[in-house]
């Protein structure tokens, strides 16, 4: 009974911590992936200004803030004011599509476009009407899209702060992190500790700073050529370059787009800018990556897309390194114990060797 109540008390604490600090576990988590990720960075600022931890955290604090909360604040404009000129376009019946060219020759979708692309040039309001039900489900989607994206700034800028802070104590997180790891698995525990450091760095900075790269890239490059809410398409060169599948199905159709609408030598500028971004990737993630771990693609997509959905923008990143984090180390829990159907297997053919070596030495 005294048991009993002693792990209902502690539970009840747990719960109650939890419930706490719930707010704030994905601000933390992405506090934490920054914080190791850019630790060889830091350790090299650090060396630069004589040990100084905390003047060498406010520096990369404020550093952090202009590179990437800048770019997104211009990004997150433009995806509000081109939702506003849309809008209001499509109210006074000043938005107009141009007419359509010849598709046919695209297979299996080009007469149905072009039909469609043909009536919205006609007579849009009409094509509003018909397509009604999809215009609300995708309107109500970019209103989460648009709150989410408010709320992922902030977590931003929550996270950068508790990585300074992280970074700062970095001493103190490694002998926590080997504490916690020795308390779950002894001596196991520490090389997963390492192991778990490793595909953090890894994975943040080859797949997750490359997308972060490509995006920013590509939403500059659109936002400079004038295409409408280039903010909007910035986040979607984000979600799948996250995904492994790259920029370039964003950045083709904004392509064709100037084109139709820019002048020649905006076009042809964007297109060679386009190519640079969408082949990046190419050469910065063999210098990112990292050597030694495996990065399963079907882990980093389901963790990019749940991490979407469950936790908005931030989640986008921190659910890929959370995922794969977690792959890994129960692939290192499973490595180290060999099922019996191997040992069984394999003491015959111990057996064997061993009866052939006596004989050799008998002979």
């Amino acid at each position: 009974m005294e048991a009993a109540i002693r792990i209902g008390i502690l539970a009840a604490l747990a719960l109650l911590c939890f419930r706490i600090v719930e707010p704030f576990l994905v601000p933390i988590a992405w506090g934490i992936i920054l914080a190791v990720a850019v630790w060889p960075g830091y350790d090299w600022l650090l060396r630069r200004l004589g040990g100084q931890r905390v003047l060498a955290s406010v520096i990369f604090v404020i550093v952090a803030m202009l590179v990437l909360l800048i770019p997104v604040a211009m990004l997150s404009e433009t995806l509000v004011q081109g939702a506003e000129w849309l809008t209001r376009g499509v109210q006074t019946g000043d938005f107009k599509i141009p007419p359509p060219r010849d598709l046919s020759s695209v297979p299996l979708v080009g007469n149905r476009v072009e039909a469609l692309w043909r009536d919205a040039s006609t007579n849009l309001a009409d094509v509003l009407t018909r397509l009604e039900p999809q215009l609300q489900a995708l309107g109500a989607w970019l209103l989460r899209l648009a709150t989410s994206a408010g709320v992922g700034l902030l977590h931003f800028m929550l996270a950068i702060v508790i990585a300074g802070v992280l970074l700062a104590k970095s001493p103190s997180g490694r002998r926590v992190a080997d504490a916690i790891g020795y308390r779950l698995a002894g001596e196991r525990g520490l090389r997963f500790a390492r192991l778990a450091e490793a595909v953090v760095r890894s994975v943040s900075r080859g797949i997750l700073g490359v997308a972060l790269i490509q995006a920013l890239l590509a939403g500059l490059g659109m936002l400079v050529a004038g295409v409408p809410a280039a903010g909007l398409w910035a986040l979607l060169a984000l979600l799948l370059a996250t995904i492994q599948i790259g920029a370039f199905p964003v950045l083709l159709p904004v392509v064709i787009y100037l084109f139709y609408t820019a002048d020649t030598t905006t076009a042809l500028l964007f297109t060679i800018w386009s190519l640079f971004v969408g082949s990046i990737d190419n050469v910065l993630k063999p210098l990112l990556l990292g050597r030694g771990v495996s990065v399963p693609m079907a882990v980093i997509f389901i963790g990019a897309i749940g991490g979407f959905i469950g936790a908005g923008i931030i989640g986008l990143f921190v659910g890929p390194v959370v995922l794969v984090v977690g792959y890994e180390l129960f692939n290192a829990w499973l490595a180290e114990a060999r099922p019996p159907a191997a040992a069984d297997a394999e003491a015959p053919n111990a057996g064997q060797a061993k009866d052939s070596g006596a004989g050799q030495q008998a002979d």
